[in-house]
């Protein structure tokens, strides 16, 4: 089938993505992958990997007129790259995503995953994080992301933007369609009606100086929700709501802001969860970390979070 493919983007140059990708490719993975992928990037970046590595991998180049090669086959779409006319390294990265991009749309695949890029070097403050940029790049209008674990999982209404603008973003309507996004993914996906616990905005969900969002857009967002079917509870004060008497009863957390649950999710499980954005045409994944320019050539990368992505797109992109 056309849609038993992954659409893997490589991502920034020099970050450490190629190391864990390959960490991953081991004979136990390809043996029970069910699925072909297609990597778009530089070929020579990756063979240089492959030999630091000291891999052994079979790689066939990729074409639009034979791709339909049997299951666990990896395919190979080169974009080269050269350091000194790709100033920035912006220019390779956007023809990437415009190819991986064009290939999802092109054969309707259901599974995009794309190595950690730097927002200050490739999107130059025009969009808040690769969550958006996608999102526009797919004409989508309600994206939403999902830090996503088997045990809990963590969504903010807002993502990379500065704590000043947070206010002005919660919104009734804002967490309304979020909030949707989100119980339509369970449904579709796990086949569950989650449990979404929502927080308040301010420190123990209190008023200051007479404005109130908890009780002016939080709450009438829960009751309208609520007759909606959604099982959703709230609003919680962010400081307790991830203790462990209270995060065993939920599926997701939703937030008011990046740090308000990413922080918690990260110290709970660090790299065991995965990046999802909802609301795309199709399923697309990204581990939960940066480039790791730090780590790169050390081979010594932990690919936990990839491991994860792949697991849950066999398990439950059918």
């Amino acid at each position: 089938m056309k849609n038993k493919t992954i659409v893997i983007v490589l991502g920034e140059p020099k970050s450490t993505f190629v190391e864990i990708l390959l960490k991953v490719f081991n004979k136990k993975f390809l043996k029970k992958n069910s699925y072909k992928i297609i990597i778009v990037g530089s070929r020579k970046i990756f063979d240089n990997e492959i030999k630091k590595l000291n891999k052994s991998l079979t790689i066939k180049t990729f074409s639009e007129k034979f791709y339909n090669l049997k299951k666990n086959k990896i395919l190979f779409l080169d974009i080269p790259y050269n350091q000194n006319k790709n100033k920035g390294n912006r220019d390779y990265l956007n023809r990437c995503f415009d190819k991986g991009l064009y290939l999802i749309k092109k054969f309707k695949f259901r599974a995009f995953i794309n190595g950690p890029i730097s927002k200050s070097n490739f999107l130059k403050g025009k969009y808040p994080g690769i969550t958006e940029f996608i999102a526009k790049k797919t004409k989508s209008k309600n994206e939403v992301m999902l830090i996503f674990n088997q045990k809990l999982s963590v969504s903010p209404l807002s993502t990379h933007i500065p704590i000043k603008d947070v206010t002005n973003k919660v919104k009734k309507k804002f967490i309304i369609k979020k909030i949707l996004e989100i119980n339509k993914f369970y449904k579709t996906y796990l086949k569950i009606r989650p449990r979404i616990a929502i927080t308040g905005l301010n420190p123990h969900c209190e008023s200051f100086k007479g404005i109130n969002k908890e009780k002016k857009e939080i709450i009438p967002a829960i009751k309208y929700l609520s007759k909606k079917q959604v099982r959703i509870f709230g609003p919680f004060s962010a400081d307790t709501i991830f203790m462990k008497t209270n995060k065993k009863k939920y599926d997701v957390v939703f937030g008011m802001y990046h740090d308000q649950v990413l922080s918690p999710m990260k110290t709970l499980y660090g790299f065991d969860a995965i990046n999802i954005t909802l609301g795309l045409p199709f399923i697309r994944i990204t581990p939960d970390h940066g480039p790791n320019f730090k780590m790169y050539g050390k081979n010594k990368s932990n690919p936990k979070s990839l491991i994860e992505a792949f697991k849950f797109i066999t398990r439950y992109v059918k």
